[in-house]
């Protein structure tokens, strides 16, 4: 298949953005007995925060979030913090704990919201670090009009997952075991991504429209799988970032000094 460049024409508006913010947060407990764990605060702004900073700043202003656990918290916080947008119903979500009584992981939760997001869409974790990426409305165009399925920002990988997740060949993700050698560099997802609606129904996902029964699965199997069919891009992104997973990383990245964010 071949996947050389050719002219695109820019979006007529930017793709919309879906933030996943249902999970529960386990490793960081107790500090998430009280707080859903994007709301957690990293320099004076919770992660959710500056996502949506970055978002907005990069034109992105049409958001979707998923809650689940204390997920009453989190519109509350947003409408406080983002008054414009959510005046303006910029801001919608997508409540699985309302719902289902519980989160839906990641393919189940973007299944569910799909009807809110379009055919291609942005995506990033609330618990993820990451100010100075930029949801680029090039790369989003580029991405619509490719027969991609998915395009993955990957990471170094950090001390908490040496092997990393996915392979990367001249812009391509690969799906390659982990316990086998590759003459490629392997690397961690960032989990931010630009998706397409297709990658969640047949062949590709077999949860129906909309999610109605609430079934929860992950998003790898349904990459893997698009992988191996050739229609996964992906960029090795380095500029900051943390996975913000247990109590000692978000400890250690509020005592590092925060340098001012930087727009590559």
């Amino acid at each position: 298949m071949s996947h050389e460049k050719t002219a695109v024409s820019p979006l007529k508006k930017p793709l919309c953005a879906m933030l996943l913010a249902a999970g529960r947060g386990e490793r960081m407990r107790p500090l998430t007995d009280t707080t859903p764990k994007p709301l957690l605060i990293v320099h004076g702004r919770s992660l959710l925060d500056w996502h949506i900073a970055a978002l907005t700043r990069d034109g992105v202003n049409d958001l979707v979030v998923n809650t689940a656990w204390l997920g009453e918290k989190i519109p509350q916080h947003l409408g406080e913090y983002w008054p414009e947008l959510a005046r303006a119903g910029r801001l919608r979500y997508s409540h699985e704990g309302l719902d289902f009584g519980h989160a839906l992981e990641t393919s189940g939760g973007i299944a569910r919201a799909l009807p809110l997001l379009g055919e291609a869409f942005w995506l990033a974790a609330g618990d993820v670090f990451a100010p100075d990426f930029v949801f680029d409305v090039a790369k989003a165009s580029e991405f619509a009009a490719s027969d991609d399925l998915a395009h993955l920002w990957l990471v170094p990988n950090p001390q908490h997952n040496p092997l990393g997740d996915f392979a990367l060949k001249d812009g391509r993700a690969l799906n390659l075991p982990k316990d086998q050698p590759s003459e490629f560099p392997r690397y961690t997802y960032s989990t931010i991504a630009l998706l397409k609606a297709e990658l969640f129904r047949a062949p590709w996902c077999d949860i129906a429209a909309g999610n109605p029964n609430g079934v929860a699965e992950p998003l790898a199997p349904l990459l893997r799988k698009a992988m191996d069919a050739g229609r996964v891009g992906a960029t090795l992104y380095e500029g900051r970032w943390t996975d913000v997973g247990t109590p000692q990383r978000l400890a250690q990245l509020n005592a590092e000094m925060l340098m001012p964010t930087t727009r590559a």
